[in-house]
């Protein structure tokens, strides 16, 4: 179906509104989500009116066509040809069922998530459990300098970051405690890219593997990690309710 002018809403539509609309040459887009409207807006260069009063040329949006495509059992609708260059991508995920669209979708969000990492920090550090390592390993060097509280905290947030590469040891099927003791000594040694190899099953040079993550993604997690300490800290006691 093609259309020489196109009307989306958020609330439904009835069916003589639709009639009407049609006989017009009008094409009515109705249960669009607020945040589908906000995209398409941002897409075609239109702004959201919520009267016909607030009709005028410079809240409206131009395309060559918008037109409703069938795609296996549904439909989409496709607006080729704006007037302005867009700012914005449409992906059009397809899958044999649910559990193979969600994965794909997943997928996207942590490729998105990437880029918008290195968009905000374009910094990038080795991968593989060696930031944790090598964090670790300051950490504790910089506790034997210090005495009392300030010493046991430096020590308790070293060990915890360990947890890191531990895990993801145990995860690919190797010995946590072998792999984090053999990580602290290639670091000890000064490797400090050396990291777990997920398809070797050893440590190595992570750097040579090309395994590399954001850096905003560490520095982020080393933050909210020691904030949430702090929050914790700053219980003086916790009040439990009772059932009544």
């Amino acid at each position: 179906k093609k259309s020489e002018c196109v009307s989306l809403r958020r609330d439904a539509l009835s069916d003589l509104a639709v009639h009407f609309l049609s006989k017009l040459k009008i094409m009515a887009i109705k249960d669009v989500e607020r945040d589908n409207v906000e995209f398409i807006c941002k897409t075609i260069g239109c702004k959201p009116i919520a009267s016909v009063d607030h009709f005028k040329p410079e809240m409206l949006g131009y395309a060559d066509v918008v037109e409703e495509v069938p795609t296996g059992e549904s439909k989409i609708i496709r607006v080729t040809g704006l007037a302005s260059p867009s700012k914005t991508v449409t992906l059009l995920v397809k899958g044999s069922n649910k559990l193979v669209l969600e994965e794909a979708d997943r997928s996207i969000h942590d490729a998105l998530c990437v880029v918008r990492c290195l968009v905000k920090k374009g910094f990038l550090v080795a991968g593989g459990g060696a930031p944790e390592i090598e964090v670790s390993q300051k950490l504790m060097e910089h506790a034997h300098s210090l005495t009392g509280m300030e010493d046991f905290c430096f020590r308790a947030f070293a060990e915890a970051l360990e947890v890191i590469p531990s895990t993801l040891a145990e995860n690919v099927g190797l010995s946590p405690i072998a792999t984090v003791t053999e990580l602290r000594n290639r670091h000890a040694k000064g490797e400090t890219s050396a990291g777990i190899n997920v398809r070797k099953g050893i440590v190595t040079d992570i750097m040579d593997e090309h395994v590399v993550q954001p850096l905003l993604v560490s520095t982020s997690a080393f933050q909210l990690a020691a904030e949430t300490v702090r929050s914790i800290l700053k219980i003086d006691d916790i009040v439990y309710a009772q059932r009544t």
